[in-house]
């Protein structure tokens, strides 16, 4: 199992696609954090990283498919998928050996964001004035959406050999559980609105960024990850 997880490892870092990647992203996130208008937090006159926790779901609405998206497509196309499948390796041990690596790729992107951090500890008047309670309870949650995230792409990537065809249904899922389901407990009312809402992932991170790490929310999470990976073990049992 420890091969396979540093196997996948070495294979997004000898890959040029992957620093790209990890590139873009940082670059789209500074560029959010400390350039756009109306987004920057130089604009606000107060030392807050809302701009950093409101849009960085959003961009990993892309980046975890996008490292997920390879882990089982291009095994299936390439043929390893048998070799693999005819291992020692249990179902559970290939899933989570992958699963694992991707939090470690999403691990290394999200790491350098903590100089944003460091940057407002600074510019803060006085030097320290942030809700570090907040910050790191939202930075708790950001971890637990991209492992969410990495969940869903490891089933879709999962699901064809196809990596395109991968990411378009990881990005199709991510959205419709980070943003689509709170708008549509916008359109409804009573029971409904309710369970819509507490079903969306922005709801409970939103929580979260308020500094109260809540077993609810948490518990939340780690139950959509394990269902995620529980479908994803269904369909490696069914390919057998």
């Amino acid at each position: 199992m420890l091969s396979l997880f540093f196997k996948e490892v070495n294979a997004f870092f000898s890959n040029l696609s992957a620093y790209l990647i990890t590139s873009i992203f940082l670059v789209a996130l500074g560029l959010i954090v400390w350039v756009f208008p109306g987004s920057s937090v130089l604009d606000y006159g107060y030392a807050d990283l809302d701009p950093l926790f409101s849009y960085t779901p959003f961009v990993f609405i892309f980046l975890l498919p996008a490292i997920t998206m390879r882990m089982v497509a291009e095994e299936k196309k390439s043929g390893t998928w048998e070799l693999l499948k005819t291992s020692p390796l249990r179902s559970y041990q290939i899933i989570l050996a992958k699963y694992f690596a991707s939090l470690v790729l999403v691990f290394f992107a999200l790491l350098p964001t903590l100089i944003y951090y460091l940057s407002i500890v600074q510019l803060g008047d006085p030097v320290g004035n942030i809700d570090s309670a907040g910050f790191f309870g939202a930075y708790i949650g950001l971890l637990l959406v991209a492992a969410l995230f990495a969940a869903i792409g490891l089933f879709s990537s999962s699901l064809t050999s196809n990596q395109i065809v991968a990411f378009v249904i990881a990005v199709f899922i991510c959205f419709l559980l980070y943003g689509g389901l709170g708008a549509l407990a916008a359109l409804t009312t009573g029971q409904w609105a309710v369970t819509l809402e507490g079903l969306g992932i922005s709801f409970h991170f939103e929580q979260m960024g308020r500094g109260v790490i809540d077993s609810e929310n948490v518990f939340y999470f780690l139950k959509m990850i394990l269902t995620w990976l529980i479908f994803t073990w269904i369909l490696f049992e069914q390919d057998e």
